[in-house]
């Protein structure tokens, strides 16, 4: 559905939910909802065209057994099951010395998680949004003014437009203004790190495995992607580097990257080369004290932004799709409206233990191994061992990457 197309409804048409910011988590809101029968308009200044064109974004993502589950669950399962590539097991490693970890589940058990690229969860969505009635799309335009009240919420867009509501949702992303104008207090630092992200060919097979080796400055992970339509083998590349040292590796050729990347592969893979185009992006943690107010509440990297260490960003971002799914409703259900205070109270309590626990473990473990030095490497490569003769706390870490611990909304459930 183009910008055009939402000119033929009526302006100010009041629906349950406006959501500000129709990327990966704001979209899967609106159609997770949609299934629900809870009607929204989705606003975001992007075009849909650019964010899906050939080449603009080569990043992937790790898709959890849980999210996968929210996919299947909202009726996009059949469309991306081919696209994307198990992962088989995890191979965490300090620097590619002895004494690294492999978590492999049983066959039945199944993968630990499937990845896939940006765009085609992007194609999946946007398509299955376009022909959704719940679902009001305007898209090259944004918000001017964003009115919260007693009864409701209203918002201005930048041809004059007023759309109304029952409940706010700010899916902007990072720099979400919504929540800034909020005033939500915010914990945050940043790592002093970049990620350089891009995807490669190489010449062995990477059976289906992701591995996360870790160097004092920063980690460095491989993780799975399907073959391309000629059979050359693929993973995508998340590597980790000081900020002091960024601006070198970003100014190098591609010549150039790509042996400093296969130094650091060790031949895991083999003869390497770019499938992708290189970008890079500052590495900080951000965390909401609060992800509700009157009439509003925060989801995605909104409300959490972390290290992409343990892959679990946009997993987090599905989980509070999933739990505000669910909290609204059976609110509805029992006859409440989307905005009722009591209901956002229970999305906030849900939400905010569960993603503060995953976002501590995550920066304990940038912490952890980023300490430099001979000492605190053996330590480390000790306490690995442990774990790998330690069946129990295995699973542990197994059920936490495919995002299956803690209390999950029915929509992230088999």
């Amino acid at each position: 559905m183009s910008d055009s197309d939402t000119t033929a409804k009526p302006a100010g048409e009041t629906r349950d939910l406006i959501i500000l910011g129709g990327g990966l988590v704001g979209m899967t809101l609106a159609l997770a909802a949609a299934k629900a029968g809870i009607t929204s308009h989705v606003i975001d200044r992007a075009d849909p065209a650019d964010l899906v064109a050939e080449g603009a974004d080569g990043r992937a993502s790790a898709i959890s057994t849980a999210s996968w589950n929210l996919f299947d669950n909202i009726g996009l399962g059949e469309r991306l099951a081919p696209l994307g590539c198990a992962i088989d097991s995890i191979a965490v490693t300090d620097g590619m010395k002895p004494g690294r970890i492999d978590f492999t589940p049983k066959p039945e058990e199944g993968s630990l998680g499937k990845m896939f690229f940006n765009r085609d969860l992007r194609l999946a969505l946007f398509d299955a949004a376009k022909d959704e009635p719940n679902i009001a799309w305007h898209v090259k335009t944004e918000a001017v003014r964003r009115d919260r009240g007693p009864h409701g919420v209203e918002v201005e867009l930048t041809d004059g437009r007023v759309l109304r509501a029952s409940l706010l949702v700010a899916a902007e992303g990072r720099q979400s203004p919504t929540r800034d104008e909020a005033g939500f207090s915010m914990a945050k630092w940043d790592y002093k790190h970049r990620a350089m992200v891009t995807a490669l060919y190489h010449s062995k097979p990477h059976d289906g495995t992701a591995w996360e080796i870790f160097y004092p400055a920063g980690p460095f992970a491989l993780l799975p992607l399907l073959d391309d339509e000629e059979g050359r083998h693929r993973s995508a590349l998340v590597w980790t580097v000081a900020e002091k040292d960024a601006g070198g590796v970003i100014a190098m050729n591609d010549a150039m990257f790509v042996n400093e990347v296969s130094e650091r592969m060790h031949g895991v893979l083999g003869k390497i080369e770019l499938a992708a185009p290189r970008m890079s992006y500052p590495l900080r943690f951000h965390h909401a004290a609060r992800v509700i107010d009157e009439r509003l509440a925060v989801i995605g990297d909104a409300a959490h932004g972390m290290h992409p260490i343990a892959g679990q960003g946009l997993n987090l971002g599905l989980r509070d799709v999933g739990a505000l799914v669910e909290v609204l409703t059976e609110g509805m259900r029992l006859g409440l409206e989307p905005g009722d205070a009591q209901l956002l109270a229970r999305y906030e309590k849900w939400r905010s233990l569960d993603s503060f626990m995953v976002m501590s473990v995550t920066d304990g473990l940038t912490r952890l191994f980023g300490v430099p030095g001979k000492l605190p490497s053996a330590v480390r490569r000790l306490g690995m061992g442990a774990v790998q003769r330690m069946p129990t706390l295995k699973r542990f870490f197994m059920d936490e990457a495919r995002g299956m611990s803690g209390k999950l909304p029915e929509l992230l459930q088999g």
